[in-house]
């Protein structure tokens, strides 16, 4: 619907009307009772079971609506994240916003060359240490998918990554289940031991279902886990409309707003009380090229649409901002990536990943990663609105002045003018002085800034008892997994 309304001293913008919110949750609830999801694990079919669903077939599982409600009414209205130090970070309700990149993009965008390559552990870390100075990335993720180490560790060690070069949270992605228990292992290490992680989660944990109305066994296996830990999760259906949801926002809605309660259920009945924060993100199919594409105005909208169920529900919402189709740091990647963003903010979703995806999420960018932060602290400036108090409306300054006169001299400009706001990256000069200092683009400065970040920013580094407790961790899994010696260690860039 796209109504604009007031929200603190800013905008809020709502795509969905509370009918029409409450039309999709009896939809989906609907979808839930008579058609049921398949959920290939055992001990969430038996809670399922024993709490009074119908089961058929051994694993097709009918969700009666009152276990949807009494998921809603038990899980929390918010949830915290705290950085290594045990400081509170992001307060993931209402409408507050935050950012953070993405995980696992399969190429790295080289500042240096340019070029298109594989990740190394080196270019992980370099990633981290620049989004640890970044003001406005407030949180972390892997960003690439490791090629240096065995693949059955690349979950593993890009935690230990993240963990040892920012102290802002993380949000993680886990193979499997013990995967996800070795991950909790390094971040109790990290912050002091498991009870105090679980009073003051470091991460949260991204798992998702199979679209259409299916949970694979090890996506239960790390909701439970993250449940019976007291680590926040999002279960979140990555539908791409027009295959594996349908076409149709309202419809795609329906069904990943289904598959997103039926997560709900199992992860409150494992543990009541436990924090889960909602969301999903749609794609649309382009049926021209048969790819998934982001940031189109129907990926907005379901972002939207989500938004306003989650609260509607009064949970904490997950989505998408900073991310694009472009192959190369281009208008395209700027114009997409922006838009996200903005809209995004707007929505009030809770926390946003993926900053720096290009080309569908196959590549990551740094140069998009320090844009998209400028971008970033220039919405936030919107979304502060317009202050009305005294001195801000200036009357005695306006009358002081008075017919013909100029307020670049009067106090009133000296008090306040250090409150508009500035940008680090963008250029405001003339064209004169902008071909003296020569005649950089965008892309030229965030380049640069890349570089300096790396040569002077050194992150709040852990002590060498964590050090050594994280690897411990590491070890212990690489013998479990029986990785050759050869792959244990890589250039990790600390």
């Amino acid at each position: 619907m796209g109504v604009g309304t007031s929200h603190g001293n800013g905008l809020f913008f709502r795509t969905l009307t509370e009918k029409q919110a409450m039309d999709i949750h009896d939809a989906s609830c609907q979808i839930l009772e008579e058609t049921g999801m398949v959920i290939h694990h055992e001990e969430a079919v038996e809670l399922l079971r024993q709490a009074g669903a119908l089961v058929e077939n051994g694993n097709r599982v009918y969700f009666p609506t009152y276990l949807v409600q009494q998921a809603l009414q038990s899980a929390p209205s918010r949830v915290t994240l705290y950085n290594r130090s045990g400081e509170a970070a992001l307060h993931l309700e209402g409408s507050n916003v935050y950012f953070g990149t993405g995980s696992d993009t399969l190429n790295y965008l080289d500042p240096n060359t340019l070029q298109r390559r594989k990740w190394l552990q080196e270019d992980v870390a370099n990633g981290i240490k620049i989004c640890d100075k970044l003001p406005n990335i407030d949180f972390v993720m892997s960003m690439g998918l490791l090629s240096d180490v065995d693949p059955r560790m690349i979950n593993r060690e890009q935690y230990a990554i993240m963990v040892q070069n920012t102290e802002k949270p993380q949000v993680v992605i886990a193979e499997d289940g013990d995967t996800l228990r070795d991950i909790i292992e390094m971040a109790a290490v990290a912050v002091g031991g498991k009870e105090r992680l679980r009073q003051k989660p470091l991460f949260m944990l991204y798992t998702e279902p199979t679209s259409p109305l299916q949970h694979p066994k090890e996506s239960v296996d790390k909701l439970l886990i993250a449940a019976e830990n007291g680590v926040p999760t999002n279960f979140a259906c990555g539908g791409v409309a027009g295959a594996s949801v349908p076409v149709t926002v309202g419809a795609a809605l329906v069904q990943a707003n289904a598959e997103a309660l039926s997560g709900l259920v199992i992860h409150q009945l494992k543990a009541k009380g436990a924090p889960f924060v909602y969301g999903y993100g749609n794609s649309p199919l382009d049926m021209r090229t048969m790819q998934a594409v982001y940031a189109t105005p129907e990926a907005i909208l379901y972002q939207g649409g989500m938004v306003d169920l989650a609260h509607y529900y009064q949970l904490p919402s997950w989505g998408y901002a900073g991310c694009c189709n472009s192959k190369v740091c281009d208008e395209q990647a700027i114009m997409e990536s922006t838009q996200f963003t903005l809209m995004g903010a707007l929505q009030g979703c809770n926390i946003m990943h993926d900053v720096f995806y290009m080309e569908f999420g196959l590549t990551g960018s740094l140069e998009l990663l320090v844009i998209s932060n400028e971008v970033i602290e220039r919405t936030r400036r919107l979304l502060r609105g317009i202050d009305t108090d005294k001195e801000s409306l200036g009357v005695e300054a306006i009358m002081r002045v008075g017919p013909g006169g100029n307020f670049l001299g009067d106090e009133h400009t000296a008090a306040h003018f250090r409150q508009n706001w500035l940008p680090e990256l963008s250029d405001f000069s003339n064209y004169e002085n902008w071909s003296e200092n020569g005649s950089k683009t965008m892309a030229d400065r965030a380049r640069e800034r890349i570089k300096t970040i790396l040569e002077t920013h050194h992150p709040k580094p852990v002590t060498e008892e964590v050090r050594a407790g994280i690897e411990a961790v590491l070890v212990k899994a690489r013998e479990k997994c029986a990785v050759p010696r050869s792959r244990y260690r890589g250039k990790r860039g600390k």
